[in-house]
């Protein structure tokens, strides 16, 4: 096929456009800018790469017919924030394009009130940007559903991996989480221990991406989760974190309020939105549907992100090295 990426080089794309190369297919990557993807791959040296800024096309109402005359066989829409951007793609796409795959959001669930949570479980989207999600899916299924443009949403957890920071235990990206855990230091956290969350190697996003690319049919007017098999406790990650190191994890279990007197603002309300929707989201339609299972556990998706944050230079773990 002819896919085009719109959001390439970003965590997803980095992976996922190195992985359509090498199954054969031809690839238009496109970027607002001209950053290059987190990992080098020489799979890249044959993709076609296209430069354009997305909000302002959208503004000017050009930026469904740019992708459109790509001519491409399926889109992926790594980067589509609300429903307006998608209504307008669906109206430049419908008829022309075979296929169009967008990345959503576990936040689209909000607040848990099943574990794990099934895609059509009862939802309460969680701030504007997953209630601007939730509405791109709405859209977008039910314009398959109504014979329109095909179109499968993939909804990832959080997505971390070699590259960018990882949510700690805390629920944040507070690096003295994981400085800590690896000096057998007492580590804070909020609540009872037993909030979840789920994380996702984005390599098995950009695999998933990838199986609904294959299995149109069967992925049509569908959503799915991205996610790594098993949820985490939050203090379960913890303990996972300090053995990396040869350390058990000193946990002091506080209230919410005792949290916020001894963390950064910014880190207090990451940690909230996190630990309180203590999201467990299902992978049994993936398995069943499109035979997909991810590889990477939370813990190790975490792992292999400590540890290129550390390899770069960007973590300071004392001389330690997960």
């Amino acid at each position: 096929m002819r896919v085009v990426v719109v959001g390439a080089t970003g965590h997803i794309g980095t992976s996922l456009v190195p992985r359509l190369v090498r199954a054969g297919h031809e690839v238009v990557a496109m970027s607002r800018g001209t950053r290059e993807p987190y990992a080098p791959d020489a799979a890249w040296a044959s993709v076609e790469r296209v430069q354009v800024d997305r909000e302002a096309e959208d503004a000017a109402g050009t930026f469904a017919g740019r992708v459109a005359d790509l001519r491409p066989d399926a889109v992926v829409d790594l980067v589509c924030f609300t429903a307006s951007s998608a209504a307008q793609l669906v109206e430049g796409l419908r008829g022309r394009v075979g296929h169009l795959v967008h990345t959503g959001t576990v936040w689209v669930h909000g607040d848990s009130t099943v574990a794990p949570m099934d895609e059509d479980d009862d939802r309460e989207p969680y701030g504007e940007y997953g209630v601007q999600k939730d509405a791109v899916e709405r859209l977008l299924l039910e314009e398959t559903r109504r014979g329109g443009l095909v179109s499968t949403v993939v909804h990832p957890g959080h997505i971390s991996g070699p590259g960018w920071p990882c949510i700690t235990p805390a629920g944040n990206l507070d690096p003295s989480v994981w400085q800590r855990l690896a000096a057998g230091e007492p580590l804070v956290l909020p609540g009872s221990g037993s909030e979840l969350l789920h994380h996702v190697h984005a390599d098995d996003v950009a695999a998933l991406h990838e199986r609904v690319l294959e299995r149109r049919e069967d992925a049509a007017g569908l959503a799915f989760h991205a996610v790594s098999p098993q949820a985490t406790t939050s203090r379960g990650l913890a303990r996972a974190a300090a053995a990396w190191f040869g350390r058990e994890a000193v946990l002091d279990l506080v209230t919410w309020e005792r949290f916020a007197e001894v963390t950064a603002p910014e880190h207090v309300e990451a940690s909230r939105a996190h630990l309180l929707r203590s999201h467990s989201c299902s992978t049994r339609r993936g398995r069943e549907v499109l035979g997909f299972t991810p590889r990477w556990s939370s813990a190790e998706t975490c792992r292999q992100a400590v540890r290129a944050l550390v390899d770069a230079g960007e973590l300071d773990l004392g001389g330690a090295r997960p």
